[in-house]
């Protein structure tokens, strides 16, 4: 695969999977962790890992998040995001100079270990190198974030009804669904006069989509 440079400002989509295709989250535990990883790391060098954090009594955890969320620096924005159970997708925009490869690198070991010390497993649980495409406008940032937010109806892990109450993706953030999130989602729906247009940009393609023909040329995989 052709090595990309990350530039500042820029939007990327970002995508990992297993090492041979193999499960990376297998429950709610895991995949609460995993979120909470993302959460984290997006944020530059904090003062302890995430590990030590969660260990703290949980007065001086909540604090610590608190402090983190007011006053960190952050490595990049999260603008929408998908955990699929073998497979992840994100689009972030990198902040800061090699924000990317340092908050990939960072939820991965973290995770990693992790899933290792509960799986009783050693080794690595991504592939090593993860895809990464450029986003070149507005119109191809629309539509990934589309393509990400259907992953998990593609994929046939949920039915239509039941889309918008995915866990793990963005979309009950970008939905209103969720009181608190992690993404920046206004520079995506700043092209929707309502979230409901853009709800009705992500269902009116449900079909299709399942198909994959309208956003394989947008798509990593």
């Amino acid at each position: 695969m052709r090595k990309i440079v990350f530039a500042n400002d820029e939007i990327y989509h970002i995508f990992n999977r297993g090492i041979e295709k193999k499960a990376t989250f297998t429950d709610k535990r895991e995949y609460k962790r995993a979120h909470l990883t993302l959460d984290f790391y997006r944020f530059k060098n904090p003062a302890l890992r995430l590990s030590k954090v969660l260990d703290l009594e949980a007065s001086l955890r909540e604090e610590f998040f608190s402090h983190l969320k007011k006053e960190g620096t952050k490595l990049v924005e999260i603008l929408s995001y998908c955990l699929m159970p073998n497979h992840f997708h994100l689009l972030v925009k990198q902040l800061q100079e090699q924000g990317i490869k340092i908050f990939l690198s960072n939820f991965s070991n973290s995770y990693t270990r992790y899933f290792n010390t509960k799986h009783k497993r050693i080794g690595s649980l991504f592939q090593g190198i993860f895809k990464a495409v450029r986003i070149e406008d507005n119109e191809q940032l629309i539509h990934v974030s589309r393509y990400i937010h259907l992953n998990p109806i593609v994929s046939f892990i949920v039915k239509k009804e039941n889309l918008a109450n995915y866990d793990w993706s963005s979309l009950p953030e970008y939905l209103g669904k969720k009181e608190e999130g992690i993404c920046a989602k206004e520079l995506i729906l700043s092209s929707f006069s309502s979230i409901k247009k853009y709800q009705d940009f992500v269902y009116d393609q449900i079909d299709y989509a399942k198909k994959l023909e309208s956003v394989k040329h947008l798509t990593l995989e």
